[in-house]
């Protein structure tokens, strides 16, 4: 009978998992700190969260961004020290910095902490005589896209099959000077 039950475990359907429930948080005022090594095991809860179904960085990639001293990252806090966003650009030897990554926690989405982000990102670009920033989005999310637009950001190339799960992206580009 077990076996007869695991053959027909391979044929049904998986059981739709509950949509997680969001429940805004209260509003409060953000602080943007440098993000480092010790917000490692925060940051990497955080973006579990933010990227349910996409990319998740892995431990070590977190270890490598956090410990590379040419990666810049910043976290958002709330009064409680909470962390509710982050960001991470890695600088190049030509002037580029690269953003890898950019998450906000759902509960405190829409407040502007993303666009927060990266103004003091690139700021802190400009002071290194960093020229250009780059980025990666995935076709679907049009969101991010808006955003980024917004910010001046260009779409230069739709790269195919960019995800592992075989989804595109645009490639998009930003002048800071």
């Amino acid at each position: 009978m077990a076996v007869l039950q695991t053959i027909l475990n391979l044929f049904a359907h998986e059981q739709e998992k509950e949509p997680e429930i969001i429940v805004p948080a209260p509003p409060c005022v953000y602080e943007i700190r440098t993000l480092t090594d010790k917000q490692q095991k925060e940051v990497m809860d955080l973006n579990l969260r933010c990227f349910k179904n996409g990319e998740n960085y892995t431990r070590h990639t977190f270890a490598y961004l956090l410990g590379d001293p040419k990666t810049l990252s910043y976290r958002v806090i709330t009064p409680d020290g909470e962390m509710v966003g982050f960001i991470f650009v890695m600088l190049s030897e030509n002037g580029t910095g690269h953003l890898t990554t950019i998450g906000v926690s759902p509960e405190h989405r829409r407040r502007g902490l993303a666009e927060k982000l990266l103004t003091h990102t690139e700021e802190a670009l400009r002071k290194r005589d960093v020229n250009t920033i780059m980025l990666e989005v995935r076709v679907s999310n049009s969101g991010a896209q808006e955003l980024y637009k917004g910010f001046g950001y260009s779409t230069v190339q739709r790269v195919p099959n960019y995800y592992n799960n075989g989804e595109d992206c645009f490639l998009m580009v930003k002048s800071l000077y």
